[in-house]
């Protein structure tokens, strides 16, 4: 495994006190050394609950074979960024994301990776470095916030954004839009760029079906985070004990797959933003897809769906 480099051999005696002290038996150190890789933080409502998410894939690796362990992901939330001088940090934050995971990854040879983000730059910034280390890796997002409700109708963040610019609305109502407009965790519920990019990465192979469009608060959410952690062990299995190459990232997400997620995107009316960002991941997976294919694409590929913000409709009717 390419976790023996760290754990294997006399030469690794320092690495494995190392690993001895944080707590971790030979056992352990005999599996696959499975990173988690956590995007959990207190500012992101997306990401409020990745805590709970982190610790069921701990379990579920466990449980596979694996030996789990955790490391963090720095987020931005674009929401509480914007108008201000917050907003020229973050597209920043999706390079820092996938320059720190390399260093990671690399830095103690994980055999595999588990992705946990959810909103706006930390998917690309994973698919990114998924793409460098190209290790089995499996996504698996916090998934979409349910909608607000005001007077009976759907709402989200731009509602909210809407109408405080607008002087028709009383105070009174602008307090109430501001309440509910974000009712609890999950990435901002109309086609915006995270879920936007969580549905794309289903489509590149690289996240498992449901896991763009599952809200936050579902039981099936639960369900996607268990079958990823025991996937996840497999594939490593695969890989390092089959020689089973077609699990790699670089394997998955070819050009075909990055033309599919277009696609997608286009016919499901997502964010533009996914431009940007899918042509940033396929440099790092050395994929030539380019404007061209995406204008290729855009000719043929009809817009099928309507989700806010072209919509009443939000990713829970979807």
């Amino acid at each position: 495994m390419r976790s023996d480099a760290v754990k294997t051999g006399t030469q690794q005696a320092p690495h494995r006190s190392l690993f001895n002290a944080l707590g971790m038996t030979k056992e352990e150190m005999d599996r696959p050394l499975v990173g988690i890789v956590s995007s959990y933080n207190e500012i992101v409502p997306g990401h409020m609950n990745l805590d709970k998410i982190t610790q069921a894939v701990k379990l579920g690796v466990a449980m596979a074979g694996g030996t789990p362990v955790m490391f963090p992901a720095i987020a931005v939330c674009d929401g509480i960024a914007m108008g201000h001088v917050g907003m020229k940090y973050s597209l920043v934050t999706r390079d820092l994301i996938a320059d720190s995971t390399e260093a990671m990854a690399m830095a103690h040879q994980f055999d595999a990776l588990v992705m946990i983000p959810n909103c706006d730059k930390n998917v690309p910034g994973l698919l990114m470095a998924a793409a460098r280390v190209n290790i089995p890796t499996i996504f698996v997002s916090g998934g979409p916030m349910e909608a607000g409700n005001f007077d009976g109708k759907g709402i989200d963040l731009i509602d909210a954004m809407v109408m405080s610019a607008d002087s028709r609305c009383s105070d009174a109502d602008i307090e109430k839009i501001e309440r509910w407009a974000c009712p609890g965790c999950g990435s901002c519920s109309g086609m915006f760029t995270a879920n936007s990019m969580n549905c794309l990465n289903e489509a590149l192979g690289l996240a498992l079906p449901g896991n763009g469009t599952i809200v936050a608060t579902h039981t099936n959410r639960r369900r996607l985070f268990e079958k990823a952690a025991s996937l996840i062990v497999q594939m490593a299995g695969r890989y390092y004990f089959e020689g089973d190459d077609s699990v790699l990232p670089r394997n998955i997400a070819t050009k075909a797959a990055f033309e599919n997620a277009m696609s997608l995107d286009i016919a499901m009316g997502g964010s533009t933003n996914t431009v940007l960002h899918l042509l940033a991941i396929a440099h790092e997976a050395g994929v030539d897809f380019t404007m061209q294919d995406i204008d290729r694409l855009s000719r043929k590929v009809p817009v099928l769906c309507k989700v806010a913000p072209n919509s009443h409709f939000h990713i829970q009717d979807v």
